[in-house]
């Protein structure tokens, strides 16, 4: 490595470790910037921001999950998880309704208009994978390696 593209310490010590292109932290966060980006376009067609279409694709799968078990599946906690499921309802995707085994808790179902823009949402996978240009096989790898990550880090 050469001096000019290593970080040096108060000694002059080289510290690539302190360089931000050796930072696998600032490539996750570079490219999931780039990704969520890439979205935009398409779910603003849906009326939908990147945090509510993940939800919806939860809500799309489990219609009738309560709202603890959703948030445990999309790794938010209420406070955030609240006012966005507010704004999905409003729009018109979704109910909550208190369960009536315990009313205490509370379960998010699909309207009809919910559902039909499942149908509308189809295409995003698809063009999303165009876009990213990479194969199957290198966005597998890419995935599993992200949950590991994720894994080893909520230990």
């Amino acid at each position: 490595m050469s001096l000019s593209t290593t970080a040096c310490d108060q000694n002059g010590a080289e510290t690539p470790q302190l360089l931000l292109k050796n930072q696998v932290c600032f490539s996750l966060y570079s490219a999931s910037n780039a990704l969520i980006r890439s979205y935009r376009p398409l779910l603003s067609a849906l009326d939908l921001t990147y945090p509510q279409y993940l939800t919806m694709m939860v809500i799309w799968e489990k219609s009738g999950i309560n709202v603890k078990d959703l948030g445990h599946d999309l790794h938010l906690d209420s406070g955030t998880l609240t006012p966005l499921l507010k704004r999905l309802e409003v729009k018109g995707f979704i109910t909550r309704e208190r369960s009536d085994e315990d009313e205490r808790v509370r379960l998010v179902f699909l309207t009809t208009q919910g559902q039909q823009l499942k149908s509308q949402a189809e295409s995003v996978p698809e063009a999303i994978f165009c876009k990213s240009q990479l194969q199957i096989a290198e966005l597998q790898q890419l995935k599993a390696s992200c949950e590991k990550l994720l894994a080893n880090l909520q230990k």
